[in-house]
């Protein structure tokens, strides 16, 4: 899912004219501060500092982490603070606010003082290290891992894996609002970051003033989510879409994608889906020559022809991405405490996982997975990183609705990551929400964007009272 309190103008003021943030408050349950402002390098007008926060906000495991921060210069912001989340689970956020903040929304840069963070685990300096698993993943959600890579990164976390759950990293956040000194934030996630943007705002509903969530996860996970379905199901009504714009293909790309599968190893089935997620980064299109124009790949493989389709498959291949910019091991930490799976939660014993996950898969109607197969959904990476992790004590999963605040939803119609039936499903529970829907655009709105309707529709919600 690929993939900061005398008043607030006071405290703002003087950090300011001191060079940065407030020193640290060093008596036991003081005010968390930031520490160490200083300049980023190389990102002019964001101060770096440092958040230190308890390893577990449950007070159950002693300890701290130090989560790098940066914060744009403009401290009197006429809006007060954006706190924009990245995603993955396992984006660092701190070397990406001058591409966020002053490349891709320099207009809401001029009224809000845009705040990033390393979340934990995550980052140059903090990144979760399961070399298997980095090696076989990277910052995929769909390869699929074996045993032995996840087990190992399962060793190497121990005890403290259910510490980077999303329930953790929201505590973090609002960790992060007390030392910034507002009582108040606008919230922006894009992809597992409106996940965790959509969390903070139910667990605290009036520490929030708008949220924002791109590329949408839904808030409440499910077994159905855990399996890919939407993910697997969403590619018919993508590439025949993308198929229909002139000049029109003239046949019918799902059909070619299932009878590829189909004729084709689940191993490479998986690899299928892997690879058009990935290349929606590439080309939203789908049908570009630049990028490598997948829908013809698969229409030339069923024909009989399969080396187009190959030499994508292979250079799209998931795996080796440096864990400072994506960390596997974080990413299948905090999915395995979150998600629910066929098997249930998990807390669910190992030995009863695979029987149950067995019996669900039987009982998948062909339709649940068309284009693709059962066998698909159960061997992608999602499930297969979570089957042998170790039980432990779920994570939270509010099933209720987003809290009254107002609330903009964007998704590209062409978003495989994170599908658009996704964004409905979310902006159903948003009592206050909007739903903009980008044509043409695939994964990240406010990052990837080729155009400006999405970006405008931030624009424009976020300048309103």
């Amino acid at each position: 899912m690929r993939r900061k309190m005398l008043t607030a103008g006071l405290v703002l003021a003087l950090t300011a004219a001191l060079g940065g943030v407030a020193a640290a408050d060093a008596r036991p349950g003081g005010r968390p501060k930031l520490t160490d402002p200083h300049p980023c390098p190389g990102q002019p007008g964001f101060t770096c500092s440092i958040l230190t926060v308890p390893l577990d906000h449950t007070g159950r495991v002693p300890g701290t982490l130090d989560l790098p921060v940066a914060t744009a210069d403009n401290v009197t912001a006429p809006k007060g603070v954006l706190l924009f989340l990245t995603g993955g689970p396992g984006q660092g956020g701190v070397g990406t606010i001058t591409r966020i903040a002053t490349q891709r929304l320099p207009e809401v840069a001029k009224d809000y003082q845009f705040v990033m963070l390393d979340q934990r685990g995550t980052g140059p300096s903090g990144a979760l290290q399961c070399p298997g698993l980095q090696a076989q993943m990277g910052s995929s959600d769909i390869a699929t891992p074996s045993p032995d890579a996840v087990k190992e990164c399962a060793r190497i976390l121990g005890d403290t894996a259910p510490l980077y759950s999303t329930d953790q990293t929201v505590a973090d956040f609002d960790r992060l609002r007390q030392a910034l000194g507002v009582p108040k934030m606008v919230v922006d996630g894009v992809s597992y970051g409106s996940f965790t943007a959509a969390r903070y705002a139910i667990a605290h509903p009036r520490n929030v003033s708008k949220v924002v969530l791109d590329s949408v996860l839904p808030h409440h996970a499910t077994a159905s989510a855990s399996l890919y379905l939407t993910g697997l199901t969403a590619e018919a009504r993508v590439l025949r879409a993308a198929c229909a714009v002139a000049p029109a293909c003239g046949y019918d790309p799902a059909e070619d994608l299932a009878w590829v599968v189909r004729h084709r190893s689940t191993a490479d089935g998986v690899r299928i889906f892997d690879t058009i997620v990935s290349y929606e980064f590439v080309d939203p299109t789908y049908r570009a020559p630049a990028g490598g124009d997948i829908i013809g790949a698969l229409h030339e493989a069923r024909g009989g022809s399969p080396a187009h389709l190959d030499e994508l498959l292979e250079a799209y291949k998931s795996g080796g991405d440096d864990p400072a910019s994506f960390s596997s091991g974080l990413h299948a930490a905090t999915l395995c405490a979150d998600q629910r799976f066929p098997w249930g939660s998990p807390a669910t014993p190992l030995p009863l996982r695979q029987p149950l996950l067995s019996l669900a898969a039987r009982t998948l109607p062909a339709s649940a997975t068309w284009p693709y197969t059962t066998e698909v959904a159960t061997q992608q990476g999602f499930i297969q990183s979570c089957l042998p992790w170790p039980a432990e004590r779920p994570g939270s999963n509010p099933a209720g609705p987003l809290p009254d605040v107002p609330v903009l939803l964007l998704n590209g119609d062409h978003d495989l990551s994170t599908p658009l039936e996704w964004a409905r499903e979310e902006a159903a529970q948003a009592p206050r929400g909007k739903l903009v829907i980008v044509p043409g655009a695939s994964h990240s709105i406010q990052n990837r964007e080729r155009g400006h309707a999405g970006r405008d529709a931030v624009i424009s919600f976020l300048g309103s009272t």
